[in-house]
């Protein structure tokens, strides 16, 4: 089978090999924003956690995927409309311009988010999903097949479209059910590149790329964000709260934690990462499970962020399981992205990432049979992530520097 890629730029609209190969400012100032709104996140779900409402501790779990996943799709699919189109067309500008404007309204309707307030979230994601398709339809009259896609896109966006604005009429538990159904519902569509019966299904992939290198590339750049969230997240936290031996001890760990999350992502498969899409059979496939890959990881690291804040707040006494379904489960999450990455990259399953995920689980089961503290969560957590870190280290040892092998 052969690669899947784009033609070379026509009509001025289309990105060319050369022009793809790196970011642009554009797409880092649209970066910034999502800095803003993932921190937004964090925010928001602390304070349920720290709540005395038990329910609110579980409901903050499913409530975090429904505040962190559109964001990231939005993300997501601003970063594939970059990679596909020349970022100096001035309709391409605007669009990524709105859309980031868009990403701010979102991030500032988090703390309202299942509130009255809270429906300018649903609004806002909506009309940025149905409008950006329809505003490339008229651009792209020589090239029918990616019309024909984002034809498709904007009729699934209104499908979907429907489902979010009944949340938004609605507040509370009601309101995270519809949102969760509809964030699935795009997720769904978009893995099947947006299937409408009757349609012929266009030869050009939503998830196809103009170079192997600029996505990858972009996606690193996403992973640094979720980390340096993280970082900043504890960092704006421990400045605002009483310098104790605890808070400082938790504040250590946390950085020692997205330090090894970084060495885990980066070595080996997050640093080849564009070399294995450029030697996969099908660009378009592997863009979008590395995009899944990533997606998970970065949930995995806004967990491991809101943890740091459970263990500032709450360093000694007993954990709720709430709270350690976040503080290692995080890092579990984390790992579970690395493994889907790793199979794309190398095709092979890495048996200590599963071992670090199984040491989680029953640490986590063990902390609370033994009513153990946040902080000694928080550093278990941090030592499993030590030994997967080790383990990577000493199979790379003695050895040369591991290529890429994707999958045939």
């Amino acid at each position: 089978m052969g690669r899947t890629s784009e033609p070379a730029r026509a009509g001025g609209i289309l990105r060319s090999e050369e022009d793809a190969r790196q970011s642009s400012f554009l797409e880092l100032f649209f970066d910034l924003v999502l800095v803003f709104a993932l921190l937004g996140v964090v925010s928001r779900i602390v304070p349920d956690l720290l709540s005395n409402n038990v329910r609110l501790h579980w409901l903050s779990l499913p409530n975090t995927v429904v505040l962190a996943l559109p964001l990231l799709r939005l993300w997501t699919t601003t970063t594939y409309i970059t990679s596909r189109f020349d970022c100096r067309n001035h309709w391409i500008q605007l669009l990524v311009l709105v859309s980031a404007f868009g990403l701010l309204i979102m991030a500032t309707s988090l703390p309202y988010e299942f509130e009255a307030r809270g429906e300018s979230f649903a609004v806002v994601y909506v009309l940025l999903h149905i409008g950006r398709p329809l505003l490339l339809r008229p651009l792209l009259r020589e090239h029918e097949a990616i019309r024909a896609l984002y034809t498709r896109l904007a009729i699934w966006s209104s499908v979907s479209g429907v489902v979010w604005l009944a949340g938004a009429v609605i507040q509370g538990s009601s309101r995270v059910a519809l949102w969760l159904i509809a964030i699935t519902v795009d997720l769904v569509a978009a893995r099947f590149n947006w299937p409408i019966p009757g349609m012929r299904r266009p030869p050009a992939s939503g998830w196809a790329m103009a170079n192997s290198s600029h996505l990858p590339e972009r996606y690193q750049q996403l992973l640094l964000i979720a980390l340096g969230e993280t970082v900043v997240s504890i960092g704006l936290t421990y400045a605002n709260h009483p310098a104790t031996l605890a808070a400082t001890v938790a504040l250590v760990i946390t950085f020692f934690s997205s330090v090894l999350m970084w060495r885990i992502y980066f070595y080996r498969a997050g640093q080849v990462l564009a070399e294995a899409v450029a030697m996969s059979s099908n660009r378009a496939v592997a863009g979008g499970t590395i995009g899944v890959a990533h997606v998970l990881m970065v949930l995995g690291i806004l967990a491991v962020a809101a943890g740091s804040e459970i263990v500032l707040a709450h360093p000694g006494g007993r954990s709720e399981l709430a709270w350690l379904a976040v503080i290692l489960g995080g890092p579990a999450v984390f790992l579970i992205g690395r493994i889907r990455l790793e199979r794309i990259v190398f095709d092979r399953l890495a048996l200590r990432r599963v071992v670090g995920i199984a040491a989680l689980a029953v640490l986590m089961l063990a902390l609370w049979l033994v009513s153990g503290a946040p902080l000694l969560a928080a550093i278990a957590a941090a030592v499993v992530l030590l030994g997967v870190a080790v383990s990577d280290a000493r199979h790379a040892a003695g050895r040369p520097p591991e290529a890429p092998s994707p999958a045939a």
